[in-house]
């Protein structure tokens, strides 16, 4: 399974975002990514802070496992990790 490069959700084709030509990007999902942008211009703590509701909405987790899960996953993904 893929992960959102940016927002850590799982994704499938259906919602892979899109480059700027309108052709499909797989590494990020359609909310974060759309004609080749970012669609917010968040900081990784932002991102966390947004994914944290709609993660524990979700799954079966509570708010403090998703917490704690996405400030370990989100910082690994392509548009956060720091080289």
């Amino acid at each position: 399974m893929k992960f959102c490069q940016s927002c850590a959700m799982p994704i499938t084709e259906e919602l892979y975002g899109t480059n700027k030509d309108g052709s499909l990007n797989d590494e990020y999902c359609k909310y974060c990514y759309q004609d080749g942008e970012f669609t917010s211009d968040c900081t990784m703590e932002e991102m966390i802070e947004m994914c944290i509701p709609l993660t524990v909405e979700h799954s079966d987790m509570d708010e403090q496992s998703v917490t704690i899960m996405l400030n370990k996953v989100i910082p690994e993904l392509k548009r956060w990790k720091k080289e």
